[in-house]
This record gives structure tokens, C-alpha cells and sequence, in this order.
């Protein structure tokens, strides 16, 4: 189970970012997790105080697109993220997988495990990247979805709480929404946390969050699976789950 953040995450005043420019990005067309080549780019998504590098995928006649918010010492190379948005990909979902933090954010988080658990950052980074894709040419008008794994699906779920008219609907895979524990009641969005049956406090932790949230919310166990869903089969469950939700919601 991840560290433990040292103090609650308290409630706070409208800091997020309404939104955020949208900006493609230059670079050749790299894989986002799919295996269209066409349709995917790498794209620089400018936030408030950043720009985060991203690649951002979109299939023709996209029913939605969904922001991938990584999680503990992750970042948007993550094989099990890519692995999901190429499920959501080949169901005619745009994904945008995103680098929450700088280069320099990132060296930083490699020496302390510090920014990994700046919910409040996470929050407004994922919240920025929203407004990315709802103002960029190639998934304006789309219905959002977020889906956030470890301390990201905690940004992905106080980042829903502020946007309830944009988000439609979050999905959590192995994550810690009990570190946006003051933001569980106000998210409106359907909300499916995914757990691996073996990572036991964490299981408990999305089952008692899953009571706190404000509107629907359902708690999926995968059966054999640790945090990582890194056993033979558990992480072709998440996509399934996932695509699923997304596919009943946005």
C-alpha cells in the first residue's frame, strides 16, 4: 500500500483554474496507448503554472474523451495506463494521457515521494487538463470522463467535484480517493473504483469512499489481483470494467 499522506487533505477555496489553453504539440505522432498511428500525437498541454507534456488520442467518430491522471511515480509512458487507453481507444473513446508534473517536478518526486501526494496540485493539473480537452479543436464538445490510478485517481475525484456540469463520469484503479476525502461528498459524477482483491487496505480504503461519495458509486473487485494488477489477466479486467462504465456514462 502507498505511503500514507502525513496530513488530511483539507477543503479548499476555489484555487482550480477554470481553464487552460489549449496548445498541440509539434512532435511526430507517438503511440498513446493505441495502435492507430494517424489519430495520435503528442500534444503540450499549457496549465496554469506549467506545460505538461501529453499525447493525446482520437478515433474517428469519438463518443468521448477520457483524461488519464497517473499516480504515484508514474507518468504518461505508464504501461498499465496505456494498455487501458488503447481498450478505451478501440471503443471510439479519445484518450488524453498527460504528465502531471515538470521534468523538474519529477526529479524532485523520484527524491522525496513529496509531489505525489500534493493532492491539491494533482487536483488543479487534472482539472486544467480538462479544460484543455474541452477547449482544444479535436475534443471540443466531447463528454469528459477522468480516470485516475493510485494518488491521481484522489486529483481525478477533486477535480470532478468542481466540474460537475463537465465531468461525466471517474473511474479509479487501484486508487486512494480517501486522500480527497473532503471532496467525496460534492463529486456528482458515477464513479467506479476498481480494486485488486489481494490489496487488502487499499480495498477497504475505496469501500469506505465509495460510501462517502456524493452520487453513484461502485466499488469492483478483480479477483487475484495485488495494487498493481500486474498478475496474468487482472489488468485485461480493469479495461473491461472500464470501457464498460465509460461506454454507460459518457
Amino acid at each position: 500500500m502507498p505511503e500514507q499522506a502525513r496530513t488530511p487533505l483539507n477543503r479548499p477555496q476555489r484555487t482550480l483554474s477554470p481553464h487552460s489553453h489549449p496548445q498541440a504539440g509539434t512532435g511526430k505522432a507517438a503511440a498513446a496507448g493505441t495502435d492507430a498511428k494517424e489519430h495520435v500525437s503528442d500534444v503540450l498541454v499549457r496549465v496554469s503554472d506549467a506545460e505538461l507534456d501529453g499525447r493525446l488520442g482520437r478515433p474517428e467518430a469519438a463518443r468521448g474523451v477520457v483524461v488519464f491522471a497517473h499516480g504515484s511515480g508514474s507518468s504518461r509512458h505508464s504501461p498499465r495506463n496505456r494498455q487501458v487507453a488503447k481498450a478505451l481507444y478501440r471503443a471510439g473513446f479519445a484518450v488524453l494521457l498527460v504528465d502531471l508534473f515538470t521534468a523538474a517536478e519529477e526529479q524532485e518526486d523520484q527524491r522525496t515521494g513529496r509531489m505525489r501526494f500534493d493532492i491539491d496540485l494533482l487536483a488543479r493539473r487534472v482539472d486544467d487538463s480538462v479544460g484543455w480537452v474541452v477547449e482544444h479543436t479535436d475534443t471540443q464538445g466531447l463528454p469528459v470522463g477522468l480516470y485516475g490510478a493510485s494518488t491521481g485517481a484522489a486529483g481525478a475525484l477533486a477535480a470532478a467535484a468542481q466540474r460537475p456540469e463537465t465531468v461525466r463520469a471517474v473511474v479509479s484503479r487501484g486508487g486512494r480517493p480517501d486522500l480527497a476525502s473532503s471532496w467525496l461528498t460534492t463529486v456528482a459524477a458515477p464513479t467506479l473504483l476498481v480494486v485488486g482483491a489481494l490489496d487488502h487496505p487499499v480495498l477497504e480504503l475505496n469501500r469506505q469512499a465509495a460510501d462517502a461519495l456524493g452520487g453513484l458509486a461502485r466499488v469492483e473487485v478483480v479477483p487475484g489481483a495485488t495494487h498493481l494488477f500486474e498478475e496474468p489477466g487482472c489488468l485485461d479486467h480493469v479495461a473491461t470494467h472500464t470501457t464498460a462504465w465509460f461506454q454507460q456514462h459518457l
